[in-house]
This record gives C-alpha cells, sequence and structure tokens, in this order.
C-alpha cells in the first residue's frame, strides 16, 4: 500500500508546483520575536548560519511545536515538511546531522541546553508536540580510516548495539518530553553498488528497532523505507547513492508531513514545487554569503 502510494506521488510531483508559494505564506499567527533566541540559535552550530534548511525559525506561540531528528535524509526533506505544515505547525531540527543512534542523546542535549531554559537564560520555555526522529544509516556504514569502505572497514554500530541504543532513546524522550509523541521513521533503502553500506543490512536494522518499539505501543511508526523504494529506484541522486534529488527530497517531505499533520489533526498544505523552494535556497545563499553544501555519509 504504502509503496503504491509512493508511485502516486511520484505520478504527481508536477501537480503542486502549480500553487504559488504565496498562498502558503498567506494569514500566519504573529511570531515572537526574541534576539536571545536567534543568537543563542546562530550559535548552536556552524550549519544554522550557512544553510537554508537550518537557518532560525521563530516561533509561533499559537501553533505547535514539531521537531525533526535525523541525518542527511531528513536534511534533504525538512523544508518541504515545514512548508507543508507552513502555518500549521513550527517545524524545527537538529542543528546538524544527527549521526549514529550512540551520538543521539549527546546531541538532543546540547539542542536542548543550548535553546531551552533553565539553562539558556530567557530561552525557550515551550515543550515540543512531536518528535520525528530516525538513525540507522549511520549506524550500518562500514568506516576505514574515517571513510566509507565496507571491504577494509568496521561496521560503525553493531546490531546489537543499536538495539541496545534504540531502548536507551526511547527511554530519553520518554522522561525527558514526557508530553512530546513520538514518531519513529524506519531508515531508508541502501542501493546495491553503495561504497560503505551493506543493502539488506537496512532491513536488519529496522527489524531490530521494530522489535523494541513493539514495547511501546504509543510509538508512532512512520516506515519511511517502504515508502522511499519507489522513490530511490526514479530519483537517487547517483548510483549506489543512499540520498536523493530534491524531487525525492519533496516526495518524502509531503509523507513525512502528512504523517505528522495525522498526529496533529490538521490538513498539510500543498507542498511547493521544487522550483519555488531552490530558489529560497539561492536567495538565502546570496543574503548569508553561504553557499549550500551537501552532508553525506
Amino acid at each position: 500500500m504504502e509503496r503504491r502510494k509512493a508511485l502516486k506521488l511520484v505520478g504527481l510531483a508536477g501537480t503542486a508546483a502549480l500553487f504559488p508559494q504565496m498562498y502558503l505564506k498567506a494569514a500566519m499567527p504573529a511570531a515572537e520575536n526574541n534576539p536571545i533566541w536567534e543568537n543563542a540559535w546562530k550559535n548552536l552550530g556552524k550549519f544554522n548560519a550557512q544553510r537554508y534548511q537550518f537557518r532560525y525559525v521563530e516561533p509561533v506561540k499559537k501553533l505547535p511545536k514539531v521537531f525533526i531528528y535525523g541525518d542527511s535524509i531528513s536534511i534533504g526533506y525538512t523544508e518541504y515538511v515545514r512548508q507543508s505544515l507552513l502555518g500549521k505547525a513550527c517545524v524545527y531540527r537538529l542543528h546538524e546531522n544527527g549521526g549514529a543512534s550512540k551520538d543521539f542523546i549527546s546531541k538532543m542535549e546540547t539542542f536542548r541546553k543550548g535553546m531551552f531554559q533553565p539553562f539558556l537564560e530567557g530561552g525557550w520555555d515551550f515543550e515540543w508536540d512531536i518528535i520525528h526522529f530516525n538513525v540507522g544509516l549511520h549506524d550500518l556504514k562500514y568506516l576505514f580510516n574515517g571513510k566509507l569502505d565496507k571491504v577494509k572497514g568496521e561496521q560503525n554500530v553493531t546490531l546489537k548495539e543499536y538495539k541496545e541504543n534504540i531502548a536507551k532513546i526511547i527511554d530519553y524522550l520518554q522522561s525527558t518530553y514526557p508530553k512530546a509523541k513520538l514518531i519513529f521513521a524506519t531508515t531508508t533503502p541502501v542501493p546495491e553498488g553503495e561504497p560503505g553500506r551493506i543493502k539488506g543490512d537496512e532491513v536488519k536494522y529496522n527489524n531490530m528497532a521494530l522489535s523494541e518499539l513493539k514495547k511501546h505501543s504509543n510509538i508512532i511508526i512512520n516506515d519511511l523505507y517502504t515508502f522511499s523504494q519507489a522513490i530511490i529506484e526514479k530519483y537517487a541522486e547517483g548510483p549506489g547513492n543512499v540520498h536523493y534529488t530534491p524531487t525525492g527530497q519533496r516526495l518524502q517531505g509531503i509523507e513525512v508531513a502528512r504523517v505528522i499533520a495525522k498526529e496533529l489533526d490538521v490538513i498539510p498544505n500543498p507542498c511547493p514545487s521544487v522550483e519555488s523552494i531552490l530558489l529560497e535556497f539561492k536567495q538565502y545563499e546570496k543574503k548569508t554569503g553561504n553557499k549550500q553544501t551537501v552532508i553525506i555519509h
């Protein structure tokens, strides 16, 4: 069913491009302007001042707050989620690439202590309504001298360690953010010929995560792996590449926004076209003097 849905979305990819970007930015509640928050955000990580997906987003008091934790796949779809939920939710993401499961808690704590009270005087005091999270692609990769190499390298996080880390992540999220609804996204496909990953390992790691998540019926599963199988066939960034072209990222963003919107009980906006989003990227680059760089691996 999800695979058919993905194929349908591929076929409709150009349809929503007809909706003007200005349609999505009409009549929003007033944002809360606070220089303390913006300065803290810029100091949190180097990407926050360089890349459009990591730009500062002013909180809107009346809107639910959504947090995305993930690797470069999530970085790719972040802006499409944000635009699909514009005026419906404030969508934030981790200030860097989420990396492997062993890094999850420390990175979340860096973010929390950098932006929220009581750690930041006068910082954010709201709570997350939704936390959409994923780890996996950085766990199952093989590294040799810090580079992807599935021939000479060792796996970054073993399957056993991954299971243990998932349990720790769930405990951390439930204890630190007890009011947040949690959505776990399965790890997206690994294609044949990927230099540092073995096709099929993502299935093993997903199954291991899902076995742990069975203990927590309140956590929503976003099966992004199944959904993305059709997407990667047509919109992979290149042969043997786990990343997606902007069109693929957009389709994933629409799906992630749909899952989040369902939990928020709102209707997502028609997602802007790839062209309109890329134009915003370029305008941001011109304003900041920085160019978009791809965070890979």
